[in-house]
């Protein structure tokens, strides 16, 4: 509280305050993908993804976030950037936790699963 009424003296008495989760956070994606493309590397995969492309990935999310942050709740905001920066800082993995909230909100989008039943094979 300190720092916003700091802030608004020093603006001649306006008050610019924007929460922290009113805007999409600043991830560190570079640092993401040089890992991601070493231990790749390391491990000898095949289909190891490259870094440009696990850069190209990050980028089209963090656009897609844009939009998504701004119609997302402040709690699920919260929730999705914690998550998104536990291990790794990942602008994919704070989307799709993003996703997949809408997607709980609202089943009746959702492709409908069904699962295994012991009266299957009778019909």
């Amino acid at each position: 509280m300190k720092i916003a009424t700091l802030s608004a003296a020093l603006l001649g008495g306006h008050f610019f305050v924007m929460p922290v989760s009113d805007r999409v956070p600043e991830l560190k994606a570079e640092a993401l993908c040089r890992a991601t493309t070493a231990d790749d590397k390391a491990m000898g995969l095949a289909l190891a993804q490259s870094f440009t492309d696990c850069m190209r990935d990050e980028s089209a999310a963090q656009k897609q976030l844009s939009t998504a942050w701004a119609t997302a709740s402040g709690p699920l905001r919260d929730r999705c950037e914690g998550e998104a920066t536990i291990v790794e800082q990942s602008y994919v993995d704070l989307l799709t936790c993003i996703q997949m909230a809408d997607w709980l909100k609202s089943p009746s989008t959702a492709i409908r699963l069904r699962g295994a039943s012991k009266d299957r094979n009778s019909q």
